[in-house]
């Protein structure tokens, strides 16, 4: 009519190439129009009420006789589930036309969330990046309860996981810190995917799962929250869901589960007769460690071993060559476990390589869950060391992409927290402004954003752990607070441009040696005080953080 417009609208593509999916909505005009009506292909139809695009552009409009500064209001509802829940949507969230209002209330929001971090004791600059990598990380995935078809009205449902693949290793542990309530209404949405539809989502958008990057990505986000103590999950069945990743063959592989899972189960790698064969393989073998742990936990002895040993599969394709001072490689295998000799550790992939956006330096350099296996096999610390600086120095390291997330940090295991220190220092100095194209890559729904804001406060974890390992901070002061109405203050004393090592530092008030610190070390109230340096020292050297081969 004059004054209301009603409308859906079916899409299929984009990213996920989902089945298709229809958006209603409902939008409301303040002031009636002196005329309305319908169009189609550029055609107006005066007062017409109904248009259907058949395969046409088409639309609605309304024409005003205005005065002088005159202004129209026009506020809309969505769902998907049909227009009166659109309708009924924008009741609920906005029942009058005050904008001020409106604009009001969402910055009251946004800071209340926002202010989950309080942040002193830098540069201007910097809070402008911090504050919007924070921002960038409560953006996706998208609560979306009460808008499934065929599920009860409080179900738990997120939508836009894009991707998981990239979140699990930064965003979800961050949300596990700051927002944890919303962390476990994101787990326990997975949990009912899985039993609504069979599988955990890698990926998902209008309400379809589809395309898997690499591992099956949402084992590890579950194991972080596990091992970390967070109630409110049914981990009995989320461990189901565990197992349906690791052991059930999915119809479509690049929609959801493990793709090559029948040679990764059989030969204990995935061969090349299969698309991404080699990060599969080192991701399988990192979320069956997550499998591992919550095994454990629940008492599943003889799961906790066979996925333990599972977790070892990385070294099934790892080969003993050299290439430019550093020796061993993930290689690609043949179903009959032959060496694929035509291969380059610099091919940097895609969708039916046998990496998926990195190369083998860098891939080889992931095995989150036993770093100390992966020295040994590289030949020690010192080969190690001189490993990681041969991979930065010839910009063999990709830092617009989350493979190599955590790799700056890898020093640390091998007894040199200092040139972690200073290549995390660099990465964010050389790469992260507050600007235009202030991130060196696609942010992948707060990946990379959410990266910077724990290695901004010194911090960094390490997904599917119970530990975070202490860099570079360019934050003098940072205040979390949690969810249980605790906090954990992170101090870096004597901090400036120069001052990037730490040379001391207390935990609770009690001296910490180790640069790494427990999850369950700061939920209780916590404070981490760091004295800075501008000289390298040994702070921090001795007692690696773990690693799955270490003696229990």
């Amino acid at each position: 009519n004059n004054s209301e417009i009603q409308g859906y609208t079916t899409i299929k593509g984009g990213w996920n190439k989902g089945k298709a999916y229809t958006v209603y909505f409902h939008a409301v005009i303040d002031t009636p129009s002196d005329e309305y009506g319908s169009w189609k292909s550029g055609k107006k139809y005066k007062h017409q009420k109904e248009q259907l695009d058949s395969g046409e552009k088409t639309g609605a409009f309304f024409s005003y006789k205005v005065k002088k500064d005159q202004e129209i209001k026009v506020k809309v509802g969505i769902s998907f589930l049909s227009i009166e829940k659109a309708r009924t949507n924008l009741e609920k969230e906005n029942n009058h036309w005050d904008f001020e209002k409106t604009k009001s209330n969402a910055e009251t929001e946004w800071n209340k969330k926002l202010s989950k971090i309080e942040i002193s004791e830098t540069s201007e600059d910097i809070k402008k990046m911090f504050y919007t990598a924070l921002y960038h990380s409560f953006l996706q995935p998208v609560k979306r309860t009460g808008e499934m078809k065929n599920w009860k009205p409080d179900e738990e449902y997120y939508d836009d996981f894009y991707a998981i693949w990239d979140t699990f290793r930064t965003l979800h542990p961050l949300l596990i810190l700051v927002d944890t309530k919303t962390q476990i209404e994101i787990i326990n949405s997975l949990i009912n995917i899985y039993e609504k539809e069979g599988y955990m989502p890698e990926g998902r958008s209008g309400n379809d799962n589809g395309l898997t990057q690499g591992g099956s990505n949402a084992d590890l986000v579950i194991a972080d929250a596990f091992v970390k103590g967070v109630k409110g999950i049914n981990y009995e069945l989320a461990y189901q869901a565990m197992i349906k990743n690791a052991e059930v063959v999915p119809a479509k592989a690049r929609k959801e589960g493990r793709g090559g899972l029948e040679d990764y189960n059989t030969l204990g790698y995935v061969s090349i007769s299969n698309e991404r064969a080699g990060t599969r393989t080192v991701e399988y073998a990192n979320c069956d460690w997550g499998i591992a742990q919550v095994a454990k936990g629940l008492g599943k002895e003889d799961d906790y071993l066979k996925y333990r040993s599972r977790a070892s599969n990385w070294k099934n394709l790892w080969r003993p060559v050299e290439n430019h001072g550093a020796t061993g490689f993930i290689w690609p295998k043949n179903k009959q476990g032959e060496w694929v000799e035509d291969f380059s550790v610099f091919k940097r992939g895609t969708w039916h390589n046998f990496f998926y956006e990195s190369i083998s330096w860098e891939y080889s350099l992931y095995v989150p869950q036993d770093i100390k296996e992966l020295i040994k096999l590289s030949g020690g610390n010192e080969a190690f060391v001189k490993r990681l600086d041969i991979f930065f120095e010839r910009d063999y390291y990709i830092v617009d992409n989350e493979p190599g997330f955590l790799s700056p940090n890898l020093y640390t295991w091998a007894g040199r927290y200092d040139k972690s220190a200073k290549m995390i220092h660099k990465i964010i100095t050389e790469n992260y402004y507050s600007g235009r194209g202030g991130l060196p890559g696609n942010d992948d729904s707060g990946s990379m954003s959410s990266w910077f804001a724990f290695q901004a406060m010194g911090i960094f974890p390490n997904a599917g752990q119970n530990m975070y390992l202490i860099g570079s901070p360019i934050i003098g002061n940072s205040k979390i607070k949690m969810d249980n109405g605790k906090t954990f203050e992170i101090k870096a004393h004597n901090l400036s441009d120069k001052n990037i090592y730490v040379s001391k530092a207390t935990l609770n008030g009690k001296p910490l040696l180790q640069a790494w610190f427990k999850h369950t070390d700061i939920i209780d109230n916590g404070i981490l005080e760091l004295y800075m340096s501008n000289t390298p020292n040994a702070w921090g050297n001795k007692n690696p953080p773990p690693s799955m081969s270490d003696k229990n």
